[in-house]
């Protein structure tokens, strides 16, 4: 058995196409076929099920698949440790993000990586918060972002916290108040971020055994901006958010206050590769730069 293999594999069960794989990794489909038939030969069992919609990994490959990531990973730190001794910075760093991540501190971030570390590529998975934790869990992120408390047992270090607002239109009957209670909320029309978005929303409510009338629920914040300035109703999102909120909006804290708390995750950082931990370093020296600047 070889690591190539193994990188084959990876790049089949990633786009669930034996041609694409092929495209990606500019080889023939045959080239890839035969790889993937003497790996199935070499342990004896098959590991990839194909089907109309293409092909995903077996019952039996779910079994391997996650230690052939491990092997193909130590190789991946090896050569960046190699790298380190001959004074080089290489590497791929795949981290896991949302929305609010994304365009509020990383493009900041990743401009300096970048300029520090030109020879490390960075990719990005966005998604909700679940998805992200389940991306560090299996291996498919190095790292990434999410909000605190993780549900799968993941190391964590915090970065920052997010207060949350309540969000109206600018001439709403509430927007002269200095914070928002509760009672205010409950007798208005709720536009609640979509399952995935909306922990910290529903927390706080749970919190004082309330229910909002949802009217709407939406999963994009622009989108939900949009409704609460078209005076469909009011919403709660993070203050950060607010900094890319269009006109005709107003922010007000809520009584009593809740925020979420943005932390990164490993399954461990001590076992990151030297380029995700440079990565992660990066982060939390900007991040902890932007809180002293506020």
């Amino acid at each position: 058995m070889t690591l190539a293999k193994y990188e084959i594999l990876g790049k089949v069960v990633e786009t669930g196409n034996l041609t694409k794989a092929a495209e990606q990794l500019s080889l023939t489909q045959s080239a890839v076929s035969r790889a993937i038939i003497s790996l199935e030969q070499e342990l004896g069992i098959q590991i990839l099920a194909r089907g109309r919609s293409g092909v995903r990994l077996s019952h039996d490959g779910e079994r391997l698949w996650g230690y052939m990531k491990e092997m193909l990973q130590l190789h991946e730190n090896m050569l960046q440790e190699a790298d380190q001794i001959k004074g080089l910075m290489r590497g791929t760093v795949t981290i896991g993000t949302f929305t609010s991540v994304s365009i509020h501190w990383l493009p900041d971030i990743l401009h300096r990586f970048q300029q520090e570390y030109p020879q490390i590529e960075i990719r990005l998975l966005d998604g909700h918060y679940y998805d992200i934790e389940r991306w560090i869990a299996d291996g498919t992120a190095d790292f990434g972002f999410v909000n605190l408390p993780s549900s799968h047992g993941l190391e964590t270090t915090m970065l920052i916290q997010d207060r949350m607002v309540c969000v109206m239109p600018a001439d709403h009957k509430h927007s002269v108040k200095s914070t928002i209670s509760l009672e205010e909320i409950a007798d208005e029309p709720f536009i609640m971020p979509a399952k995935g978005c909306d922990t910290d929303v529903r927390a706080w409510f749970d919190g004082q055994a309330a229910v909002p009338r949802v009217r709407f629920e939406l999963e994009d914040d622009h989108a939900i901006m949009a409704m609460v300035r078209s005076g469909l109703g009011i919403s709660i999102l993070p203050e950060t958010i607010l900094a890319s909120a269009p006109s005709g909006l107003v922010a007000r804290p809520l009584a009593p206050e809740a925020s979420r708390s943005i932390a990164l995750a490993a399954v461990s950082f001590k076992k990151c590769s030297p380029a995700a931990a440079r990565a992660i370093s990066c982060i939390v020296e900007m991040m902890g730069e932007q809180k002293s600047d506020a």
